[in-house]
């Protein structure tokens, strides 16, 4: 049976773990998520249909919660097992696919309007879930 975080992989090996927590404290060392160009081409397309002024951070905030909605409304009333198959399910891939998306560019959209470094807030989390959550 596959377990939940990565289905398809083995553990990763604990050098493999404190080299990445090593490189999380220092985070110049890394990028994660480099979100710069597509943060440029959701401006211009904002731009080029004069939306930017429906891109608050409260109608984005919305309109991502909407989209995440609409990727849970894909699991809604599967089973565990059945709800590891939706991304290859060839009924479900491509919905799959359009919602995680959908969340992903809402996402960097809101960052980006409310100038939040992606990159960097993720390596803040990471940092702070590690020291939370030690490895057993």
């Amino acid at each position: 049976m596959s377990t939940p975080f990565a289905p398809d992989r083995p553990p990763a090996s604990l050098a493999v773990i404190m080299q990445a927590y090593s490189t999380l404290l220092n985070p110049a060392m890394t990028t994660l998520l480099d979100t710069r160009v597509l943060e440029t081409v959701l401006q211009e397309f904002a731009d080029a249909r004069n939306w930017q002024q429906f891109h608050s951070p409260k109608n984005l905030a919305m309109a991502l919660t909407g989209e995440v909605g609409e990727l849970v409304e894909i699991f809604q009333w599967r089973s565990e097992e059945e709800s590891w198959q939706v991304a290859q399910a060839p009924e479900t891939a491509e919905h799959v696919r359009q919602e995680l998306a959908d969340v992903a560019l809402y996402l960097v959209r809101l960052a980006s309007v409310l100038k939040v470094d992606l990159n960097a807030a993720i390596q803040d989390k990471l940092v702070m879930n590690a020291k939370k959550y030690p490895a057993l």
